[in-house]
């Protein structure tokens, strides 16, 4: 199993937005140092929820001071972006990093920040989907033109290339239905959640549906990288962990409710699957209520082990993304936490869920 961790950028007890900037980035520096595989920023706007506008440029500043660790994106939202922009920047990266971007896209669920870009959020997934292809034609063909509804290009020669051949990996993050199949279609990885309450079944059946999108593409329905963002703290006991990361998680709970709550009289925005959903969750959701249950991992080192080796076998993914920095909590305990993880905690996940020798 991989290690990764994403890193929000928020800041909900009244850091400088300097102090929010400098934290974050030591915390992924320091995750190379302690074994992390990749870091994973996320894009927010217009809030205190999450202060990261763009993830390429934060990537660079870690890429410079780093040699090993993945820099991916948890997520950059493609309809605030120019695809031939996107496609640049990260090639750039994979060029400066040697190698190492992982692309994350996703297509936002914040009605706030569609309102401040003055887009419509309605039409949102076929921006994604034209952007994607825009971006993967900048990284593979030496010219060409395109004709869409919302992108026209004739014959362009976008540079600089990627490292990675064919391109950098694309994973997609896939909340509603439909996009686990989209995905595997696609032939892109998947970044999933259980945050918003992603059950096991759930993660079983979309990944059959992205399985099965693959197999109808031509492509191998084994293929593909699953990767799944938990929120994750180990503790020396499981007292200390709940009280250190209770209060975090319920600040976020509290908040998401109201920055995907659509605005006063307006209906659920349209063509966003799982959004009015995901908005009535959240708004009931407290610590106490889950942190026994599947979408969190919060206690000592040896429980924090069995149940992460649970949730591989029942979710299906091979790549871990630690959402462990949250709420505002200050450097020193997470590092505490991203230290016990590194050392500890998934060395035992990975050799639980070792095949057994006959």
């Amino acid at each position: 199993m991989k290690l990764g961790m994403l890193h929000l950028f928020e800041n909900p007890i009244g850091y400088t937005e300097h102090q929010v900037v400098k934290n974050q980035l030591e915390l992924m520096v320091e995750a190379e140092r302690l074994g992390y595989d990749s870091v994973w920023p996320a894009e927010h706007h217009f809030s205190e929820y999450g202060y990261c506008a763009s993830p390429q440029v934060s990537l660079a500043a870690v890429a410079a001071r780093t040699s090993k660790i993945r820099l991916g994106t948890g997520v950059v939202i493609l309809p605030f972006h120019h695809p031939v922009r996107v496609a640049e920047d990260f090639a750039f990266i994979d060029l400066m990093s040697d190698g190492r971007v992982d692309l994350g896209v996703g297509r936002g669920y914040q009605p706030t920040e569609y309102r401040g870009f003055g887009l419509d959020q309605s039409q949102s997934r076929e921006m994604f989907l034209e952007s994607l292809e825009v971006i993967k034609k900048c990284w593979t063909l030496d010219r060409f033109s395109h004709k869409g509804r919302y992108y026209q290009f004739d014959d362009i020669c976008v540079r600089p290339k990627p490292l990675q051949q064919p391109h950098p990996p694309i994973y997609m993050a896939c909340l509603s239905p439909g996009t686990f199949e989209t995905a595997g279609r696609l032939g892109y990885d998947v970044l999933m959640s259980t945050v918003f309450g992603l059950t096991a079944e759930g993660a079983r059946q979309g990944l059959a549906d992205y399985r099965r999108g693959r197999q109808e593409a031509g492509l191998d329905p084994k293929g593909g990288k699953i990767a799944c963002l938990v929120m994750v703290y180990p503790g020396k006991t499981r007292e200390q962990a709940r009280n250190t990361f209770g209060p975090r998680v319920n600040w976020y709970y509290s908040t998401i409710a109201k920055y995907i709550a659509p605005p006063k009289g307006q209906a659920d925005v349209a063509g966003y699957e799982g959004y009015g959903q995901a908005r009535d969750l959240a708004a009931s959701l407290d610590f106490k209520d889950i942190v026994d249950s599947t979408s969190m991992v919060c206690g000592e080192t040896e429980y924090c082990v069995e149940k992460l080796v649970n949730m591989g076998r029942d979710f299906g993914f091979d790549e871990l993304l630690c959402w462990t920095r949250i709420g505002g909590l200050e450097n020193d305990k997470v590092l505490s936490a991203m230290e016990l993880l590194g050392t500890d905690v998934i060395p035992a996940v990975r050799k639980a869920s070792l095949p057994r020798a006959a």
